[in-house]
C-alpha cells in the first residue's frame, strides 16, 4: 500500500515539475552547486595545500647549532651561534620535564591526530566574540610545523595550512620524535634555543638534571618567554609556574603535595652577569680561522667542536699579569688609567701550541691583537738573532770587537752615528759581555763582519717572516715585526735547534663526531744544537746580571732578552725555559714614549715574571740540556782567553770542540767578577 502512495506521489511531481518548468531549474542549480563546490575546494586545495612543503625532511633534522669552542683540558671556553642552541635526545630528557611542557601546551598531545578539535573549536569562539585572534588553540605538533616550516603571521589561512601540517606530521612522526624536535626547537628567552640551552642559561646545568620545580619555570616560557622570564619578571615567572603545576596536577602528573612544595620554594637561577672573555682575543683568532676556512654557515649553525691548544688557567695568568704591569706602569707614569694598549704570547717550546694570548687590554675597545697583528720595532730583543748568528759563523762568546764610536755616510749624504744606551765606550769586549749588557756598537760591528744578507737569511730561517730592512740599523732592531714572530724565533733556541709552526686549534669535530681537521705538530731542525745552546748559555746572563735580571726571582734556569727602541716607544722582554717561550711587548697603538726609564726590563719585563712565576708554580725546574759537542772552558771575562788556574775573577765559557782560545791571559788583566757585576747594574739599559 505505501509503495504503490509513494509511486503515485513520484508520478505525481514529475507531472507538476514538467508543467511548471521548475525540473530543468533545479537540475541546472544543483550542477551549478556541485561545479562551485569542486572549484572552492580545487581551489582551496591549491592556495592551501598544493606549495605545503614537505615532512619527510624532519627525519633529517638539522637545526642551527652553536659552535663550542674548549680548551686543552676540554673546558667549554666560548659559543660561537646564531642561535643559542644544543641537541638532547628524547631518552636523556628527564619525564618530569615532559610531563610539564605537555599539561601547559597540550594536554590532549598523546590522544590527538595532529591538531585538537576541541582547542581550535574553543579558541574559534573566544577569537570570532573578539573580533581579532586573540588565542591560537595550536597543538605541540603545530607548534613544530610552525617553527618549521611557516612564517609567524597569525591568519586563519595560515592556521588550516599550520592544522594541515600537524596531520600529516603526526602521521609520519611518532609522538617522541615529536616531542624532541619541540624541545628542541622552541625558543625560551634570553637568546636560547630548546631546553638544553635553557636550562644552562637559566640553571646553569643540562637539561639531564632538571626538576620538577626547573622544569615548571621553563614549560611556563613557550607563552612569552620575555613576559614571563624569571631573571627580569620574577612574579609573573611565578604565576606562570603555578599555572603549570595546576594543569600538571590536573593530568595526574604530580600531587597536590608536591604542587605546594614546590611553590613553596625559591627559583634558584644561575648568575645573569656576562661571561668572562678571558680569551677574548685568542677565541677571535679560533672565529676568524673558521669564518675564513668554511663560511660563516659552518661557524654559527654546524655545532662544531673545536679543540684548541689554549691553557685556561695560564690565559688567567696572563691576562692578570698583562693588567697588573700596565697598571703599574700607568701609576708610575701618571697616565690616565687604562691608557697603555701591552700584548702577551705563550707557546709551548716542544709542539708550537698557543698555550695563552692577550692580544690587548680591553677586547671591547679594541679587536685589534697586538700579539698577532701588530708590527713594532723589537729593538735590542733582536740581538740574539744576530749573535747567533755569528756563533755559527765560527765565533764564540768569548772574541772581542772593540766598542769604539762609528760613523755611517748614505749615498744622500745623511750621517748616522750610533751610541750605547749609556752613551759611553768600553774597547775591546767580549760577545758574552756585549750581549749580555746590551751594547749597541758591538752588535753593529758584528753585523758588519757576518753580513746584512747573512743576518736577515739567517732570522727568516728561524722564524721571522716580516720584511728586514737591508741596513746596519737592523743590529738595534728597527726593522718591525710581530711578538708571535719573536716568540718563535726564540723557541728555535728553546728547542735545541728546532723550529716549530705555531698553531692555536688541535682539531675540529663536527656534529655528528666526525673529525674533519686536525693540527700535526710541525718540527724543523734548523740550526745546529750546540749553536741554539751557545746563544741560550749566555742569555741566561741576562737574567743573572744584565739588563733582564728583575726576573731572576724566578728561581729556574732561563734565557732571556729585553728590547728598547728609540725614545722608549716600545718595551719588550722575550724569555723561555726548556719548555715555554713566553713574548711581552708594552707601549701605545699611536706611537709614543712610555715615559722616563720605562726600559724593557722595567716596563715589559716584570709583566713577563707575573706571568711566568704563576705558569711554572707546579712545574719541575728544568734545565737546558747541554748537546754533544759543546765543551766548557775557565776564561777570564774581560778578554776572552783562558784564565789560569789561580784568577779569580774566571767564568766558564761555553765553546765547540776544537774552538777554545789557545793564549792564556795574564793573572791580574781586567777586572774580577764582583766589580763586573756592579758594573752591569749600574750600566744596565734595555
Amino acid at each position: 500500500m505505501k509503495s504503490h502512495q509513494q509511486g503515485f506521489r513520484n508520478i505525481l511531481m514529475r507531472k507538476v515539475l514538467k508543467e511548471t518548468g521548475l525540473g530543468s531549474v533545479m537540475v541546472v542549480l544543483i550542477l551549478c552547486f556541485i561545479f562551485l563546490a569542486v572549484a572552492a575546494s580545487s581551489f582551496l586545495y591549491y592556495v592551501l595545500l598544493k606549495e605545503l612543503p614537505s615532512v619527510a625532511a624532519l627525519k633529517d633534522y638539522r637545526p642551527s647549532i652553536a659552535t663550542r669552542v674548549y680548551d686543552d683540558h676540554n673546558e667549554l671556553i666560548d659559543e660561537f651561534f646564531l642561535e643559542d642552541r644544543k641537541i638532547i635526545r628524547y631518552e636523556e630528557i628527564p619525564k618530569v620535564v615532559v610531563q610539564a611542557f605537555v599539561s601547559a601546551e597540550d594536554a590532549r598531545f598523546f590522544h590527538h591526530r595532529g591538531f585538537d578539535m576541541q582547542s581550535i573549536s574553543r579558541a574559534f569562539f573566544k577569537n570570532l566574540a573578539a573580533g581579532r585572534i586573540v588565542q591560537g588553540g595550536s597543538t605541540i605538533t603545530q607548534q613544530v610545523a610552525k617553527s618549521m616550516f611557516l612564517t609567524p603571521e597569525r591568519t586563519y589561512i595560515r592556521k588550516i595550512r599550520e592544522a594541515v601540517l600537524a596531520y600529516k606530521i603526526d602521521r609520519y612522526l611518532t609522538k617522541e620524535e615529536i616531542l624532541t624536535l619541540y624541545l628542541n626547537q622552541i625558543y625560551l628567552g634570553h637568546g636560547t634555543y630548546g631546553i638544553e640551552a635553557a636550562s644552562q642559561g637559566y640553571f646553569g646545568k643540562s637539561a639531564r638534571q632538571l626538576t620538577l620545580p626547573e622544569a615548571s619555570v621553563l614549560a611556563g616560557l613557550p607563552k612569552a618567554p620575555s613576559t614571563y622570564s624569571p631573571f627580569f619578571a620574577k612574579e609573573k615567572a611565578r604565576q606562570r609556574q603555578a599555572y603549570v603545576l595546576d594543569r600538571m596536577l590536573e593530568d595526574g602528573y604530580i600531587t597536590q603535595q608536591q604542587r605546594d612544595k614546590t611553590l613553596a620554594k625559591p627559583i634558584h637561577l644561575r648568575s645573569v652577569r656576562p661571561k668572562d672573555k678571558v680569551a677574548a682575543y685568542f677565541i677571535e683568532n679560533v672565529r676568524r680561522y673558521i669564518q675564513g676556512k668554511y663560511g660563516s654557515d659552518v661557524l654559527y649553525k654546524e655545532g662544531l667542536e673545536v679543540y684548541t691548544t689554549l691553557d685556561l688557567s695560564m690565559q688567567k695568568y696572563a691576562r692578570d699579569a698583562v693588567e697588573r704591569g700596565l697598571q703599574e706602569l700607568d701609576a708610575r707614569q701618571g697616565f690616565t688609567s687604562g691608557r697603555s694598549q701591552g700584548a702577551l704570547l705563550c707557546m709551548d717550546v716542544k709542539t708550537g701550541a698557543i698555550r695563552a694570548m692577550v692580544g690587548g687590554r680591553d677586547f671591547s675597545k679594541s679587536e685589534f691583537n697586538r700579539a698577532t697583528q701588530s708590527r713594532r720595532q723589537p729593538g735590542s730583543a733582536f740581538k740574539p738573532l744576530i749573535y747567533t748568528a755569528a756563533f755559527d759563523k765560527g765565533m764564540t762568546p768569548a772574541m772581542q770587537f772593540v766598542d769604539e764610536p762609528l760613523t755611517f755616510q748614505d749615498n744622500a749624504g745623511n750621517v748616522w752615528e750610533p751610541k750605547n744606551f749609556d752613551e759611553e765606550f768600553r774597547g775591546p769586549t767580549t760577545l758574552r759581555y756585549a750581549l749580555v749588557h746590551s751594547r749597541n756598537i758591538i752588535t753593529i760591528r758584528l753585523l758588519q763582519e757576518i753580513g746584512i744578507d747573512y743576518a736577515i737569511a739567517y732570522a727568516s730561517n728561524m722564524g721571522i717572516t716580516s720584511p728586514l730592512g737591508k741596513n746596519m740599523s737592523l743590529a738595534l732592531g728597527t726593522s718591525e715585526v710581530t711578538v708571535q714572530e719573536m716568540v718563535r724565533a726564540f723557541g728555535v733556541l728553546a728547542n735545541e735547534g728546532k723550529k716549530t709552526t705555531p698553531f692555536f686549534i688541535k682539531k675540529i669535530v663536527d656534529r655528528t663526531g666526525h673529525t674533519f681537521e686536525e693540527s700535526q705538530v710541525k718540527v724543523e731542525q734548523v740550526i745546529d744544537p750546540r749553536i741554539a745552546f751557545m746563544t741560550t748559555y749566555v742569555m741566561q746572563d741576562v737574567v743573572e746580571v744584565g739588563t733582564g735580571r728583575g726576573v731572576k726571582s724566578i728561581g729556574r734556569p732561563v734565557a732571556g732578552k729585553t728590547g728598547t727602541t728609540d725614545d722608549v716607544r716600545d718595551a719588550w722582554f722575550i724569555g723561555y725555559t726548556p719548555s715555554l717561550v713566553t713574548g711581552v711587548w708594552v707601549g701605545f697603538d699611536q706611537e709614543q714614549s712610555l715615559g722616563k726609564h720605562e726600559v724593557g726590563g722595567r716596563a715589559a719585563a716584570p709583566i713577563w715574571l707575573y706571568f711566568m712565576e704563576r705558569a711554572l708554580q707546579d712545574k719541575p725546574v728544568e734545565v737546558f740540556p747541554i748537546p754533544p759537542g759543546i765543551v766548557f772552558s775557565r776564561i777570564n771575562p774581560e778578554t776572552g782567553l783562558p784564565a789560569k788556574k789561580s784568577a779569580g775573577n774566571a767564568i766558564y765559557e761555553c765553546f765547540l770542540e776544537g774552538t777554545i782560545p789557545k793564549n792564556v791571559a795574564p793573572v791580574d788583566a781586567g777586572k774580577d767578577q764582583g766589580d763586573m757585576k756592579q758594573e752591569s747594574v749600574d750600566n744596565a739599559s734595555d
